[in-house]
């Protein structure tokens, strides 16, 4: 199975439990399709960085998950049928990506470095 990462910009309009709605129906498709998710980080209400149907703001979610390369098709024809979805992106991992997102998991890159203050 194949690794990879999609991101969702569902439409401002909506509250924050219809916006977790829409998410939990996307996770569900993927793990009712035998897909399996890795990691969810919902980045809330972002500014856009030009208008999207006439919206400058946007909620955000990305997931990475790991799934057969024919469930891509199937996820993607449900982001189109959605009117919630703004837009949507679907990337496939490749190991050096994977790699830098387990440490990114891990929390390797918010370590704070050493002053030389703390060293003497």
């Amino acid at each position: 199975m194949q690794q990879y990462e999609t991101v969702i910009i569902l439409t401002p309009l909506l509250s924050d439990e219809a916006a977790k709605e829409v998410i939990t129906k996307f996770s569900k498709i993927l793990t009712d399709n035998g897909a399996e998710i890795v990691q969810e980080d919902n980045w809330g209400l972002r500014k856009l960085a030009y208008p999207i149907e006439k919206k400058s703001t946007g909620y955000y979610h990305l997931t990475e998950f790991r799934a057969p390369g024919e469930l891509i098709n199937k996820l993607e024809i449900e982001y189109r049928r959605d009117e919630r979805v703004m837009r949507f992106l679907t990337i496939a991992l490749d190991k050096n990506a994977i790699a830098y997102n387990e440490k990114k998991r891990s929390g390797a890159f918010n370590k704070k470095p050493k002053t030389e203050e703390a060293a003497a």
